[in-house]
């Protein structure tokens, strides 16, 4: 059973107290120690709520362009995934769709900035 508040939530309420009350009172020498921190805490909520789905889109995404079959989640963990794909890009690609393969590593880049860095997930280049 999952309790309330939850992870995410926590994270929420830490970074909106050091962003408002706590940074207020606080002298500008240390101010920008308590920014950093309500931003690490930011990260925290995002990895807390974002982090999970994003991990089993990229195993999913991995045993399509790997052409795996779908297993026991165990046969197919993400990080044996990861060692696969970078197995066979060092083969030179071998046996890989190269469009595939790019839209495969640009989706995972906009899942890792979403957490990271939200709003740069959404560039599209120039």
């Amino acid at each position: 059973m999952r309790y309330r508040p939850d992870d995410a939530e926590l994270l929420d309420a830490v970074a909106s107290l050091l962003e408002g009350d706590v940074l207020a009172a606080l002298p500008p020498a240390v101010a920008h120690q308590v920014r950093v921190a309500a931003s690490l805490c930011r990260i925290l909520q995002r990895q807390a709520t974002l982090e999970a789905p994003a991990r089993e889109r990229e195993r999913r995404a991995l045993i399509e362009l790997l052409g795996l079959p779908e297993g026991p989640a165990s046969a197919l963990d993400l990080m044996a995934l990861r060692g696969e794909l970078d197995d066979r890009l060092r083969d030179r690609g071998a046996h890989l769709d190269p469009l595939l393969v790019w839209e495969t590593l640009v989706a995972v880049a906009r899942d890792d900035l979403a957490v990271a860095k939200p709003g740069y997930d959404a560039w599209e280049g120039g």
